[in-house]
């Protein structure tokens, strides 16, 4: 037997799921809360990593207690991406990550940009555009406005580096999320010198260097193995972001997969053998951790609305479910465009939510409901779309995470793609996706050089056929009409927006 731990450290919580490889199996799985930090301004949005180290640990510890801590051969950390992890000298936390839903940037991106030549030019050297939910800008960030924690800066790692560097006392960053940084050049899977000297020219040597994804930033430390009862030697993959991590856990490692992750921020993305650049900066061109590329579109405002409706309501899941399902497609024309924390897909980070169409027929808590579900689901068909023109095409997309659990959301989804959805057997697809690259790195470090993600994800990788949704054509042609509307919505509101934030200070 041979057990491998994904965990998967996202804003809310940490997970960890063990996989017995022998079975292909999910044998134990445990979850431990954080939090939030209450009280920032508008636009910033932080955590303590102490905290994603806490919750860690609590995961380790019970999962330890349900399985044969003997069999344990690797562990495989999955993270939220792009946020910035600043740690001095010494390796302790200078201040607060913060995260890739902090907005308060927008400056520090309009720099960088203004100092590579241009948005343009941005994509030309990295890929990718300079955007408030990346890295580079939150490092900029701190150098302009707290100079005194600046100076104390030696190291930069992201949330699952963070985690590896608990793990195993090591400083290590792979391709994957760094090309969430902004300071990669995602063609060549290295650095840009342009972009990091935009910033400051010493932060080269405050990253880590970077590695492949099948590599280890070394072994878990003696005292952790010890606390957990895990003996001999554990291994600790690479690892990746949360939706690097994803693909792999929803066996998106070959052209054809497309995933979708409807969590906190909703994230669509598929497997390429080679980079896919969006000339305008739409569709992230990251990496991928699995030695390929991983073109994605990301929405910053998914079940972060539907819960605050859901909330707002009183309803539980199930009083939610049946409103939406009350209400016919389209929500009798009332419709959300659900900025409420901006957009990065489209970039609108000054945008907060709008409603049109309220009138008698529509201002009731059931099309409230509806159109929200509608709204954030647009919202993501937005960049599926644009994908389609860069060309990944969708036939079928896995869709997980909290909206995937919902019957009537899973429909929705198939009415407003366009095509199937079917959500996943196993639906932790992170932390799944930690445990699979774990085993694969471990066969790599055994000698097996030959050894592939599809060896491990085929047979382990499952759809839950009893949920999948096909389209409705009438319902397809419906939201076809609405998306349209949305579209038109978000351009012309964009300068309002602005003028909105400076109103509202």
């Amino acid at each position: 037997m041979a057990l491998f731990i994904g965990i998967d450290s996202g804003t809310q919580s940490v997970k960890a799921v063990v996989l017995d490889l022998a079975t292909r199996q999910v044998v134990a799985e445990a979850r431990a809360p954080h939090t939030m930090i209450a009280g920032l301004p508008v636009g910033h949005m932080e955590q303590h990593p102490a905290e994603w180290a806490t919750a860690l640990d609590a995961v380790l510890r019970e999962v330890a207690g349900k399985i044969d801590g003997r069999q344990v051969r690797g562990i495989g950390v999955s993270g939220q991406q792009h946020g910035f992890v600043p740690l001095d000298e010494n390796g302790e936390v200078i201040r607060p990550a913060k995260l890739w839903c902090d907005t308060s940037t927008t400056a520090e991106c309009a720099i960088i940009t203004k100092k590579l030549g241009g948005p343009k030019a941005a994509i030309r050297e990295t890929g990718n555009l300079i955007l408030p939910g990346f890295t580079a800008p939150k490092i900029l960030w701190l150098k302009r406005h707290e100079p005194k924690n600046y100076r104390r800066l030696r190291h930069v790692l992201l949330p699952h580096d963070y985690l590896n560097f608990w793990l195993t006392g090591n400083y290590f960053m792979e391709f994957g999320d760094a090309s969430g940084t902004a300071l990669l050049d995602v063609r060549k899977r290295s650095w840009s010198r342009k972009a990091i000297h935009a910033i400051d020219g010493k932060l080269l040597q405050w990253l880590p260097p970077l590695s492949a994804s099948h590599e280890s930033p070394g072994a878990l430390k003696p005292d952790l193995a010890l606390r957990y009862g895990f003996t001999g030697e554990v291994t600790v993959s690479a690892g990746g972001g949360d939706n690097m991590m994803g693909a792999i856990g929803t066996g998106n490692v070959t052209p054809g997969v497309v995933t979708a992750s409807f969590g906190t921020s909703g994230t669509i993305y598929a497997y390429s053998a080679k980079p896919v650049i969006d000339p305008i900066g739409e569709i992230a061109a990251f990496c991928s951790s699995t030695g390929g590329w991983l073109p994605l579109l990301c929405t910053m405002n998914v079940t972060t609305v539907t819960e605050q409706v859901r909330t707002l309501f009183g309803h539980d899941y199930a009083a939610l479910e049946a409103s939406v399902a009350s209400t016919p497609a389209g929500s009798a024309g009332l419709l959300l465009l659900p900025y409420f924390s901006g957009e990065r897909t489209p970039n609108v980070s000054d945008g907060t939510g709008v409603l049109l169409g309220l009138n008698q027929q529509s201002f009731q808590p059931a099309h409230l409901a509806r159109a929200a579900m509608e709204g954030v689901t647009m919202g993501m068909n937005y960049g599926l779309r644009r994908l389609a023109e860069l060309g990944i095409k969708a036939k079928e997309i896995r869709v997980t995470g909290g909206g995937a659990k919902s019957a009537v959301w899973r429909q929705v989804m198939a009415d407003i793609f366009g095509v199937p959805v079917v959500a996943m057997v196993e639906d932790e697809g992170a932390a799944l996706g930690g445990a699979l690259q774990a085993a694969w790195c471990v066969a790599i470090r055994g000698g097996n050089t030959k050894a592939k993600l599809e060896d491990f994800t085929r047979g382990t990788v499952a759809l839950d056929e009893s949920t999948r949704c096909k389209p409705n054509r009438a319902n397809v042609a419906r939201y076809a009409k609405l998306q349209s509307v949305q579209d038109q919505l978000s351009l012309a509101l964009r300068e309002v927006f602005r003028a909105h934030r400076e109103l509202a200070g």
